[in-house]
């Protein structure tokens, strides 16, 4: 059995100020920017100051320092199709090997998402403000989530770009900005809906928009489904003020009413508009929403209170670890999801690098443990639906996701394909992990990524319920072009899972098919990075529920970075 959990790692992490080190006894200027342009058409945005959030976008306040003489800073980022976008630009701080700066730069943070970031160092000659006037130090990449989620509240990165020439290093740091905090508990009922099905009433539940700057809408939150009536009362909910309106009072909420099918195609009853300002109005008159004549929405409460975020947990310790899970298939068949083709990576592979780049930033060893499933184990031919995919028993952590790509390849080379497919030993497997560290340090993602098929539906599911007491989430990528019913069943949006009568306490399973994110023009890039953002989203959200459940307080974070201190000179370039 592969049943021997890790000791916590503790991992203090996010703060982005910057500090430089470089032996070189000249001014220079600063600059943030993103990697040299990846494949194009990019999906990985770091929107620029007051544009509008996604569900999960948290705004982070960052400062720069450096130990290069007077030197000024700008951050640029990626955004669009590949594009490089200057951000800002830091003060010069003349006559020091060791300036520390004092602007600030406001980025939005978005976890499922990998903003890539470049940070390019300058010696000022002038006071021109174009850079080529101006000699080039170094430069240095990182993603927000490697500043997020370093120790000690900051990422020092070397400075590189100039051949055979040590260049120095940087220091990076992020707090996160206040008014993230606000959730705001919220309960409606309605009455006199339109009956929709034959043989019964409705099943109605709500879906919450926010708009965008651009007028389209964004959800943000689904209620639970209320069962065979006309004249429903949700349960009350929670939702984060950023996701609700992004902090602008008066940004329109659309709310829409639906029919709950079991075939997905849900019937529309009918919306209603309304913002924060007035909902913080509680229940009134001005919380009564007649929509189409046909029935009536009702507030019945409305509340608001500030709460530990995603980030205080990260800056205080907690680490997330990301087990991977992957069936086994034949490489050499061109016609197998495995297959192994020189020139590009199979949908398996773009699936484990699409998430687990982005979710390795968040431990601090980069060690994780990756198991296979339904296969045939040299040398007796033994059937395993539990095996590490580098063959050590003993220790079936990998390095970083290059290290689960190279064991994921050399797996498919010594073992056989073989059913049933089996989903519950692995998710128990990551539950004795997890059952193991209940203390707020660790939290654990699992990701399954499968053609579809499962043999031992009633056990997973029994898993699944069991896991939801624990610090865990499941993400499940379906690859191939297969049905995916059952994988659906077990993601619980529309129905929360249960098993034996029992509901499980959390939805901690998000489902997503692959093929419904593959670019057209067979961008890679853009495909994985369409994927990750839709099957993390989920992911803080479930986070919070799981130490709110538990009544875990973030520790108290690491004090924010300051440099050695000195009266430099500023000015403005």
């Amino acid at each position: 059995m592969l049943d021997t959990p890790r000791p916590p790692t503790g991992l203090p992490v996010f703060f982005i100020s910057l500090r430089a080190h470089t032996p070189l006894p000249c001014s220079l200027p600063l600059l943030f920017t993103p990697p040299p342009p990846l494949p194009p058409t990019s999906y990985l945005l770091a929107y620029l100051l007051y544009c509008s959030l996604s569900p999960h976008t948290i705004p982070l306040n960052f400062s720069v320092s450096s130990s290069l003489p007077s030197f000024s800073s700008t951050f640029l980022h990626r955004a669009g199709k590949g594009d490089i976008n200057p951000f800002g630009r830091t003060e010069v701080i003349d006559n020091t090997l060791n300036p520390d700066f004092v602007r600030k730069y406001i980025l939005d943070y978005f976890f499922e998402e990998k903003q890539n970031l470049r940070f390019d160092l300058y010696d000022v000659d002038s006071k021109s403000p174009d850079l080529s006037k101006h000699d080039f130090l170094g430069q240095a990449f990182c993603t927000l989530g490697e500043i997020v989620g370093s120790p000690a509240s900051r990422l020092e990165k070397s400075l590189g770009g100039i051949p055979g020439k040590k260049c120095g290093s940087i220091i990076l740091s992020a707090e996160e900005l206040s008014n993230c905090r606000d959730s705001a508990t919220m309960q409606f009922c309605a009455n006199k809906l339109d009956k929709k099905d034959f043989f019964g009433k409705s099943d109605p539940f709500m879906v919450f928009y926010r708009s965008n700057e651009d007028g389209t809408f964004t959800i943000c939150h689904k209620t639970e489904v209320v069962k065979n009536t006309l004249n429903p009362v949700w349960q009350s909910i929670t939702i984060p003020v950023r996701a609700l309106c992004n902090g602008d009072y008066d940004r329109t909420i659309k709310v829409e009413v639906y029919d709950w099918d079991r075939d997905g195609s849900h019937d529309f009853i009918g919306e209603f508009t309304t913002s924060y300002r007035e909902l913080a109005r509680g229940q009134s008159q001005f919380n009564i929403y007649e929509v189409s004549n046909a029935f009536i929405v009702t507030l019945l409460s409305f509340s608001v209170e500030s709460e530990s975020t995603f980030l205080d947990y990260i800056k205080g310790g907690c680490i997330c670890m990301s087990p991977a899970s992957i069936p086994s298939g034949n490489p050499s068949q061109s016609t197998s999801l495995h297959y192994m083709n020189p020139y590009q990576l199979n949908a398996y592979a773009m699936a484990l690098r699409a998430v687990g780049e982005i979710i390795q930033d968040y431990d601090s060893d980069k060690m994780f443990p990756a198991l296979g499933f339904g296969a045939k184990l040299p040398p007796d031919g033994r059937v395993s639906h539990e095996f590490p995919l580098n063959g050590n028993i003993e220790n079936p952590y990998c390095n970083g996701i290059e290290g689960i790509l190279e064991a994921y390849h050399q797996s498919l080379k010594t073992v056989q394909l073989y059913g049933p497919t089996n989903f519950a030993p692995v998710v128990n497997h990551v539950a004795r992990y997890a059952a193991a560290v209940q203390d707020g340090s660790q939290y654990f993602v699992l990701l399954i990524i499968t053609d579809g098929v499962i043999s031992d539906m009633a056990q997973t599911k029994e898993a699944i319920v069991n896991g939801a007491k624990l610090p865990m989430s499941i993400i499940i990528v379906g690859v191939g072009q297969a049905e995916f019913d059952a994988m659906v069943e077990l993601d619980g949006d529309d129905i929360r899972i249960s098993s034996r009568g029992k509901p499980a306490e959390r939805d901690i399973v998000q489902f997503v098919p692959f093929r419904d994110y593959m670019d057209r023009t067979g961008n890679h890039v853009l495909s994985m990075a369409r994927l990750a953002k839709d099957v993390l989203a989920e992911i803080p959200d479930q986070f919070i529920s799981y130490m709110k459940s538990r009544g875990i307080k973030p520790n108290p974070a690491p004090p924010p970075y300051t440099g050695p201190g000195n009266t430099h000179h500023h000015t403005q370039i």
